[in-house]
């Protein structure tokens, strides 16, 4: 995965567990594409705290990610969705049972 995409869908679902401070730091880094430079600045802190602390981030993030497996979860239930989508485009037998197999699937993981 992409390492800007991994690092915004993990902020999208455990970002709010962050420090108000690091959720700050982290967004100006990943979403706004600040350098280490200007955050430091902007936060009155030194180029090295800003990167410790982005480390520190990822690594929380990363932890809560293991534990949890809400950005696995979410991603297997969409690839099942877009699955169910494309077997709507022939609503043939076959794929109406596959339709209802994945559809209990989903409901099973949820």
């Amino acid at each position: 995965m992409d390492k800007i995409f991994e690092q915004s869908l993990l902020y999208d679902f455990y970002g709010e567990l962050l420090t108000e401070h690091q959720k700050r730091i982290y967004e100006d880094a990943v979403f706004h594409d600040m350098s280490l430079s200007e955050i430091a600045e902007e936060a009155g802190i030194s180029r090295q705290g800003v990167h410790d602390l982005l480390k520190r981030c990822d690594k929380i993030l990363s932890d809560y990610e293991s534990k949890l497996h809400l950005v696995e979860r979410f991603s297997k239930a969409k690839a099942t969705v877009l699955e169910m989508v494309k077997l709507t485009e022939n609503p043939d037998e076959d794929n109406l049972a596959k339709l209802r197999q994945l559809g209990n699937q989903l409901l099973e993981e949820l």
